[in-house]
């Protein structure tokens, strides 16, 4: 039997021995639905008909010129499956990540930069993710590293508290959509607990029900975009659970090695109001008096010890 042949293309899967087809046709204005599919599949739009992108923009926010030419794009998960696994053929797996990332990066640019990387790709011999005399790859770059400290921060800093159902709560207001990202971690980490991140900025949450973890999305009929819980749904100990933890924050601080350009270098102010932490102390804190143990006796400080016997 012989094989079947397939023309090598992005739209099938891009090979390198056989380079992306000339955009020669009219520009075009393209719009999506602003989901990172409907991205992909504007990407199979414009290698079909050969049509370059004066813009790429989401539908909801599109600004269309005088002299555009507008041609939406309804998202096909076919066609961006096809495009997502043909990707692999012109760059690695951790590139194909990079340009994920870009997406949830929200920049202002972040289609067409997504458009003249794959491009870029498509039409070298050789892998471009260090080809870093390109202004697309270093841009490229630049947004991945500020996805993946975004995340890493999201990590370390949601604060939940525990509601009178059960229910663990916490919300997050990040520069960059991190959600996507993040899932797994929380996943894997609170698998034995029910609980519900939610961006306060996007309007939508992960809610994870100890089976499976879900986007979620919330509908106030106010009108007000507001998710904070309100003391009344709490569980009654949270309080305590506040100030454990804050007792425990005040304790391990050292005064001596306070640094405050570090601290906010590395836990920046944006962050503050959603950190237990941080919250306005109900008790006064007092410090631990200096004292020290020796052969089981407390030594208050100051008090002369005594030499050890020889």
């Amino acid at each position: 039997m012989k094989p079947i042949r397939r023309p090598a293309s992005l739209v099938g899967g891009a090979a390198r021995s056989r380079p992306a087809p000339a955009l020669t046709a009219t520009p075009l204005d393209y719009t999506y639905d602003g989901t990172f599919e409907g991205l992909l599949t504007v990407l199979f739009s414009i290698y079909e008909s050969k049509s370059p992108p004066n813009s790429i923009q989401p539908e909801a926010t599109a600004q269309s010129g005088l002299f555009a030419q507008p041609a939406h794009r309804e998202t096909d998960e076919a066609r961006a499956t096809r495009v997502w696994e043909g990707l692999l053929k012109t760059m690695d797996a951790e590139a194909r990540a990079r340009l994920y990332h870009v997406f949830l990066s929200e920049d202002a640019d972040r289609e067409l930069l997504v458009f003249r990387y794959v491009d870029l790709a498509l039409r070298s011999p050789v892998d471009v993710a260090e080809n870093y005399a390109n202004a697309d790859v270093r841009r490229v770059q630049r947004l991945a590293q500020m996805m993946f400290r975004e995340k890493h921060r999201m990590e370390a800093f949601v604060r939940f508290e525990k509601t009178s159902d059960e229910l663990f709560h916490a919300t997050i207001e990040p520069d960059m959509d991190v959600l996507p990202l993040i899932a797994a971690h929380f996943t894997k980490r609170y698998a034995d607990q029910r609980w519900l991140i939610y961006d306060r900025r996007r309007h939508y949450g992960l809610y994870y029900d100890l089976t499976r973890t879900d986007i979620v999305q919330f509908e106030n009929p106010t009108g007000q975009k507001s998710t904070d819980i309100s003391a009344t749904v709490l569980d009654e100990r949270e309080p305590l659970f506040k100030h454990l933890w804050q007792t425990y924050f005040d304790h391990v601080n050292i005064p001596e090695r306070k640094n405050l350009k570090l601290h906010r270098r590395h836990m920046p102010l944006r962050y503050w109001k959603y950190l237990s932490e941080k919250q306005p102390r109900e008790v006064r804190f007092e410090p631990i008096k200096n004292k020290q143990v020796i052969v089981g006796k407390e030594v208050s400080a100051g008090q002369k010890l005594l030499p050890p016997p020889q």
